[in-house]
């Protein structure tokens, strides 16, 4: 599929994966720290670390040698994905159980601690993205078919006043 989003769900579409990542943000590295806090089975998260090594999102590092023991570290490519967390993080705050027994956790500036509360901006102009003020259209790497898909919204959209 010509889709960046479906592209990004091969790799982290998968249940776990997006929690091991955001684990990764709140600094656990370590195999057994990863199936302690998120109570996964031992085989699931050996196949998705293993496909997160693979996808680059993860650097596997040895931090000990008998026995042979290894830490995670998120590359930039992992990193990148906190965004996603982030997002993820809000829209439940909103909308999942958190709407109704307030939010388990918070986002505060690591340096002075003062609560934080992030917005999705345009880097060149400074306005806040939101679904009343963005459209999507083809793309350089579009493939055809994917440019005659957004023709035929292009087609069937309102003209602006």
């Amino acid at each position: 599929m010509n889709c960046s989003i479906a592209s990004a769900l091969d790799v982290v579409g998968e249940p776990w994966t997006l929690l091991i990542v955001r684990d990764a943000f709140y600094g656990v590295r370590r195999f057994d720290d990863f199936q302690e806090n998120l109570g996964i089975a031992r085989n699931v998260l050996t196949a998705r670390l293993k496909k997160l090594v693979e996808a680059g999102v993860f650097r596997k590092t040895a931090y000990r040698q008998r026995p042979l023991r290894h830490e995670y570290r998120l590359t930039e490519k992992g990193a990148a994905l906190f965004t996603v967390i982030v997002g993820l993080k809000q829209w439940g705050d909103r909308y999942g159980a958190a709407s109704r027994t307030g939010k388990p956790m918070d986002l505060v500036d690591r340096d002075d601690g003062h609560p934080l509360e992030p917005v999705l901006i345009d880097a060149v102009s400074g306005r806040k993205l939101e679904l009343t003020n963005v459209r999507a259209v083809a793309g350089p790497g579009a493939q055809q078919a994917t440019r005659d898909f957004f023709d035929r919204l292009a087609l069937n959209r309102p003209a602006a006043r």
